[in-house]
């Protein structure tokens, strides 16, 4: 069984970053593909990025630049640098398997941008 346990999250005045980090157990680590997603109070999940078992990184248009994705297969943890957070980007950040159909997902780190 694949889990996921996500950490880093917390509050930050708007322009701040934060570094969220998700380590997995249970999964041949290196050989799939990882993302994080996210959800806002009243609001559907969305995805914010991927990271290929190449090493290659995709992003929501809403990042804009903002977000860096990393993954360490020897440690078998997964990263997501934010930077020149806003009010908007206040959620429920989540780590999970990027294969079509698998349905892992961590508990979530909480991600608050306010004044």
């Amino acid at each position: 069984e694949v889990q996921l346990v996500e950490s880093g999250g917390g509050l930050v005045q708007p322009g701040g970053s934060l570094s969220l980090s998700c380590t997995v157990s249970g999964s041949e680590f290196s050989d799939y593909d990882w993302k994080w997603v996210r959800q806002a109070p009243g609001k559907k999940q969305e995805w914010v990025a991927t990271i290929t078992r190449r090493d290659k990184a995709h992003y929501a248009d809403f990042v804009n630049g903002r977000f860096v994705i990393a993954r360490n297969n020897a440690l078998k943890t997964l990263n997501l640098r934010l930077h020149f957070l806003q009010p908007e980007d206040t959620a429920m950040y989540y780590c999970a398997s990027a294969v079509p159909g698998d349905p892992s997902r961590g508990q979530g780190t909480q991600v608050t941008v306010s004044s």
